[in-house]
Parts: C-alpha cells; sequence; structure tokens
C-alpha cells in the first residue's frame, strides 16, 4: 500500500455548536475527561511549539502537569532549548493529539514563568528517580554515549542517598495562558467539525472553521 491509499474515515463523532460549552476550558475539561476515561495512551502528552530567534520552529512532547482558566502548565529544564526559545519569544503553540477519538486541540498563547512556590510544589511530589533525573540530565546538551548519562544519573544518585532531594535552580515551569484554542473533530468524507475560541476582552468570540 502506498501512502497515497493509507487513510481512514473520520467517525468517532460529530461537534456541533449547540453542544460546545461556551468556555474553552469547560470544553477542554470535558474532552480531557473523554480521553482519560477511554484509557487512550498518555492522554496528558502535549506537542510544545517554539520559536528560535532565527524564526526557527520546533516541536517537542511534554506532559501537561495542569491547567484551569490561567492557562495550561508544564515543567523542564530551565537551560532546555524549548525555555530558551521562550525567553527569547513567549508565544507558543500546544498541540493534543487524541487521535483514537478523532480529536485534536490546538493552544495558541504566550507562556509565562511559575512562581519557586509552584515549581517546588511540584517538584516534591515526583518520584524520587525523577528527581534524581531533574539534577542528571543537562537537557538539550550535547552527550557523546549514553553511558555519560547514565554515569552521571548514578553519581546524583549516591550524593542525595541520604535526605530529600533539593530542586535545582536550574529547573522550572511555563504556563502557557491561551489567546486561542481550537477543538478538532474529525468528520465523515473529511468534513471536519472545527471550532475556534478566541480571547474578546473577558469573554471568548467562538468561532466555527471550514475543515
Amino acid at each position: 500500500m502506498s501512502l497515497e491509499d493509507n487513510r481512514r474515515e473520520y467517525d468517532y463523532g460529530k461537534l456541533s455548536r449547540e453542544s460546545l460549552a461556551d468556555d474553552p476550558f469547560a470544553q477542554f475539561t470535558l474532552w480531557m475527561n473523554q480521553a482519560i476515561e477511554a484509557q487512550i495512551q498518555d492522554p496528558t502528552a502535549m506537542s510544545v511549539a517554539t520559536v528560535s530567534p532565527e524564526g526557527k520552529p520546533w516541536q517537542r512532547m511534554v506532559l501537561l502537569k495542569g491547567f484551569d482558566e490561567q492557562g495550561f502548565v508544564f515543567y523542564t529544564n530551565l537551560g532546555s532549548r524549548k525555555a530558551k526559545e521562550i525567553e527569547a519569544n513567549a508565544q507558543v503553540s500546544l498541540h493534543f493529539p487524541w487521535l483514537q477519538l478523532d480529536r485534536q486541540v490546538i493552544v495558541g498563547g504566550r507562556a509565562e514563568r511559575l512562581s519557586a512556590v509552584e515549581v517546588m510544589k511540584y517538584f516534591i511530589s515526583r518520584p524520587k528517580e525523577s528527581q534524581l533525573a531533574a539534577w542528571a540530565s543537562k537537557q538539550s546538551s550535547r552527550i557523546s554515549t549514553r553511558q555519560v548519562l547514565e554515569t552521571q544519573f548514578a553519581q546524583i544518585k549516591e550524593k542525595f542517598a541520604k535526605g530529600d532531594i533539593p530542586l535545582p535552580d536550574f529547573w522550572g515551569g511555563f504556563r502557557v495562558v491561551p489567546e486561542e484554542i481550537e477543538f478538532w473533530q474529525g468528520g465523515e468524507s473529511r468534513l471536519h467539525d472545527r471550532f475556534s475560541y478566541n480571547r474578546d476582552g473577558d469573554d471568548w468570540q467562538i468561532d466555527r472553521l471550514s475543515p
């Protein structure tokens, strides 16, 4: 089978204006809960797209760690490529690929650094191995072999063998404050349902988009 012939029909459901919540966070909560209930793999996984100072876009998958009407939260090494690009250009895009439900959600907005209190609260909730990994990995830096990473991890594990693991000063998080959120539901004959929420002061303007 050629790539041109690799297709299927989208028939999971439909999305109408009448069924859509007036608030995008209420709609996102509904869809997130349905994705979790459907037991799709990694429902909180999202692509984070940033742009370099030279205008080059880049994407990577991270896990959503919280959301409310203030925005969408994730954590990262502040020396990583994504963090450095956000520092230079805070406009980012998030993408949730719930393909098993024929759904996608796209978020466009501005990333803001989380407070030290928020970062600490989440860091101490992480499993110990994840805390150690945050110390061991100089995210996005070049390494010669995997052995280098494993050696660094072993050294950090020994260093913090006793007591609590402190929060690294190079580790933090971001909240993406949305300016636009799009909900996409795959439709038969490629007549997909797309609705875009755009900020209009304290309210949201909702538009149906052509597929």
